[in-house]
């Protein structure tokens, strides 16, 4: 029987957050100090990554020690090399002989526009945010990279809403399945099981919505530049025994979670990207587990997350968040 659980019931993997709510944007990190195989798929046209090549499945790697997910585009980037200073302290990494190495993979959302433009999370976010995993501080909502993310700013960011980072987990017996997503969407975001729109691209009178595809019909030009600010980021988090290869495919099925909660998405605006990791129990246990129910879990799991995320997100920085919105 699937019951849902907390996203902190997963076990091997440690959450932590930093952010900086003045300058809107910030920093989540996931740890597994024993290392995790990991996946990644990316599908919008526009990513800022560090690391991506270690995921590839030519890559030597086959495993990881933690992922990054933050705001700032690029300039964000180097909150790893706060988490990589925090790991080489505690002795974590691949061994290379003379040290060990630890292996950060990361990936950053377009936040600029909300709050200091001149904000970007560093190695010092990055390295509190390990700090905070060591007493677990995950939060949905205005935190970490949720910080600053928003949603439907095909009109500009005038007409754009508050969004934020969620989460959501399930098990069936032994096996877990979670999901955290930053939702930083070009488009309107949906509850995927109603229908039911719950943030985007508003109205002119900011009370009411308005559908970013009929706008994008209204006119068939080619829009040079629809750079806004966006990308969503996600992660799957399970239990279940798999190497580099099934958490690819896991990572894209996850997609499909994605395309059910954002319309549209996967644009050359966005550059929506999602890992997927398998990480042990504290005796190294793993659970036997079929790779299509997982990756159909993660579907699941990743558009209640982004569910969580926007209904979480509080209105700032000028932008009304879904309780706002949802209210009138």
């Amino acid at each position: 029987m699937k019951r849902k659980i907390r996203i902190k019931d997963i076990s091997g993997i440690k959450i932590g957050q930093a952010q900086d709510p003045e300058g809107g944007t910030g920093c989540t990190v996931f740890i597994a100090e024993q290392g995790m195989a990991a996946g990644l798929d990316v599908r919008g046209g526009g990513p800022a990554s560090r690391e991506s090549e270690l995921l590839k499945l030519l890559a030597a790697a086959q495993a990881i020690h933690a992922v990054v997910l933050a705001g700032g585009s690029a300039f964000g980037l180097g909150a790893a090399d706060g988490v990589m200073q925090y790991l080489e302290e505690k002795g974590i990494g691949f061994d290379v002989g003379v040290t060990k190495v630890p292996l950060v993979c990361q990936s950053d959302l377009f936040d600029l526009t909300v709050g200091n433009p001149s904000a970007r999370p560093d190695r010092n976010m990055g390295y509190e945010a390990c700090l905070m995993a060591e007493e677990g501080n995950y939060r949905d909502g205005n935190y970490g990279a949720g910080c600053g993310a928003t949603v439907g700013k095909f009109a500009g960011m005038e007409y754009c809403m508050k969004s934020g980072i969620g989460s959501y987990a399930m098990q069936i017996g032994d096996l877990q399945v979670g999901a955290v997503v930053a939702v930083n969407a070009l488009g309107d975001i949906y509850d995927w099981r109603s229908g039911e729109k719950l943030a985007g691209l508003l109205a002119e009178d900011r009370h009411s919505f308005r559908l970013t595809e009929e706008l994008m019909c209204a006119d068939i030009r080619v829009v040079d530049n629809k750079f806004t600010g966006n990308t969503t980021i996600g992660i799957i988090l399970t239990n279940a025994d798999f190497q580099k290869p099934a958490l690819c495919k896991i990572a894209g099925m996850a997609h499909d979670g994605y395309a059910r909660s954002i319309r549209p998405v996967h644009t050359s605006a966005d550059g929506d990207s999602i890992y997927a990791v398998s990480v042990a129990a504290a005796d190294g246990t793993k659970v036997s587990a079929d790779q299509d129910l997982v990756g159909t879990l993660a579907a699941e799991a990743m558009s209640e997350a982004i569910t969580t995320a926007v209904k979480s997100a509080r209105s700032a920085y000028g932008f009304p968040a879904w309780q706002e919105i949802s209210a009138v």
